[in-house]
């Protein structure tokens, strides 16, 4: 089985796990809070991101790192046992992913579709605000939306639902303008 599906599959079942003990204590809307708290630290530190994903870090030094990031967060219960669950099966690495899979199943919980959009710069709230219009639109549903950026794209967006991908890039552009002159040769 490649990495990839086997990471997908660790993320899908502690998501699930997660999300299924949320919603018997009650704290779903407080567990995906504290969640999308965690991803915009991750994001915002190459170095959390680093320390979480590190093999080599001990469980001992994961779980003091996780109890220190779930106190600054001022974390619930529910997920503070979460990240102590994690590092001490040594699965932090899968944190991401594990975030981006109960972020989906919230969404769904709450009839919303999510959405991923890359940018070459971030986006502000009235720019994302249009980018979801735009997919809430396209799907017929409420949109979750995630953003990421890229300054590798040079220019445009990237959106992802679901399976689907619509590639506005500037990068993917020039590409396409490239392989296209190739064939004038």
């Amino acid at each position: 089985m490649p990495a990839s599906t086997t990471a997908s599959g660790v993320a899908s079942r502690y998501a699930n796990a997660l999300f299924d003990l949320a919603q018997e204590r009650g704290g779903l809307q407080q567990a995906g809070a504290d969640l999308a708290s965690l991803q915009q630290m991750i994001l915002e530190s190459d170095n959390l991101g680093r320390l979480l994903a590190s093999p080599v870090v001990s469980r001992e030094e994961h779980l003091r790192a996780v109890d220190a990031v779930a106190e600054r967060l001022g974390a619930g219960e529910t997920v503070r046992s979460f990240l102590g669950v994690l590092a001490r099966q040594r699965r932090l690495g899968a944190l991401p992913a594990i975030i981006d899979e109960f972020a989906r199943l919230l969404a769904s919980h709450r009839g919303e579709e999510t959405a991923q959009v890359t940018s070459a710069v971030p986006l502000d709230e009235e720019q994302l605000g249009s980018v979801r219009e735009a997919v809430a639109g396209f799907v017929g549903r409420p949109v979750q939306l995630t953003a990421d950026v890229d300054p590798a794209l040079l220019g445009g967006l990237v959106v992802r639902v679901g399976s689907r991908m619509v590639d506005a890039s500037l990068r993917t552009k020039l590409q396409n303008l490239e392989h296209s002159m190739r064939g004038i040769r």
